[in-house]
Parts: C-alpha cells; sequence; structure tokens
C-alpha cells in the first residue's frame, strides 16, 4: 500500500504528483482512494521488489509512506460509504500451486 500527500500548487508541482500516479499505475497499482494506491504481492520478496522501484521514482516534495498487509489483515477491513456497509475485495486473486 503506497499512501502521500503531495503538493499541487504549481504546475510542476501537479505534474511531479500526476507522474508519480502514472508510475505507480505502470507497476500494476491500482487507486484505492484518490492518494492511497494498492498492489498485492504474492511473497514479501516481490514486496520489496516493488518497494524498491517506488523509491526509484518518489517526487522531490511531499510526503509518501510505504506498509504492507497481509491478505488477512486486508480482508478484515471495514469500509464504509456514508452509512452502507461494503464488503471488501482483494484487487487481485492470488493463485496457489499445490
Amino acid at each position: 500500500m503506497v499512501f502521500f500527500d503531495l503538493p499541487t500548487e504549481t504546475k510542476k508541482e501537479k505534474k511531479a504528483a500526476s507522474d508519480f500516479r502514472t508510475k505507480l499505475g505502470k507497476d500494476g497499482f491500482t487507486m484505492f482512494q484518490f492518494s492511497i494506491y494498492l498492489r498485492h504481492c504474492a511473497s514479501r520478496e516481490n514486496a520489496d521488489v516493488h518497494i524498491k522501484r517506488v523509491k526509484t521514482f518518489l517526487p522531490e516534495r511531499g510526503h509518501v509512506g510505504i506498509m504492507c498487509v497481509t491478505d488477512k489483515q486486508f480482508g478484515s477491513m471495514e469500509l464504509f460509504y456514508c452509512k452502507k456497509e461494503k464488503t471488501v475485495s482483494t484487487p487481485y486473486q492470488q493463485l496457489e500451486l499445490f
């Protein structure tokens, strides 16, 4: 999970924020909220690869956080739209090989 608060006061800052979101999308992240992007990784090693990649295109200004959560933790999240509860669905289906 990548979450961020980037400045967008100048044209240059707006472009940097837009480029950052575009690069997250190209790396397989999906938008959860406007400044929160998610990507399912099958293993910690795979997550480390994407964390390293995100670090290469961090913008000059702003705040960016990266957090890893397990499938079980993500599945226990409660989401609400106004007063209606919405079920949580994982953005990607994990395949299991036996």
